[in-house]
């Protein structure tokens, strides 16, 4: 098999390397760089090929690739102020606490308008 050869990836690594490429071309990387880190990204993520033949079919693969989310975010709440930060934690405190449909029926049969939450270490 000569080397670039794509003819042992299955269809869906195929289509997730299109659509990796597409994001990058979308933020103005060239057509053939973009198709080179697309194609990086699936062989990170899977392994390389996964038909008959190759490195086996159905493995289960860890996704690294999709792991890097954590590294790079926080931009958005950095802009924002302490207290707005604060408020949108407390609210998902209150929906954890919500979630649990015993709690969720009670509120609603009481009609609370918000409820507190249950956790000792958090001041909602």
């Amino acid at each position: 098999m000569p080397r670039g050869d794509k003819s042992k990836y299955s269809d869906k690594q195929e289509r997730k390397a299109d659509h990796i490429a597409a994001g990058y071309e979308k933020r103005g990387v060239s057509e053939k760089e973009s198709e080179r880190r697309a194609w990086a990204t699936v062989n990170k993520d899977d392994g390389g090929g996964k038909k008959e033949g190759g490195s086996g079919r159905g493995k289960h693969t860890g996704h690294p690739a999709a792991h890097k989310g954590g590294k790079s975010g926080g931009k958005a709440s950095a802009s924002r102020s302490a207290a707005s930060r604060s408020e949108s934690a407390k609210k998902g405190c209150v929906r954890q606490v919500l979630q649990n449909g015993a709690i969720m029926k009670l509120v609603m049969r009481l009609g609370v308008e918000r409820a507190s939450c249950a956790r000792a270490d958090h001041p909602c």
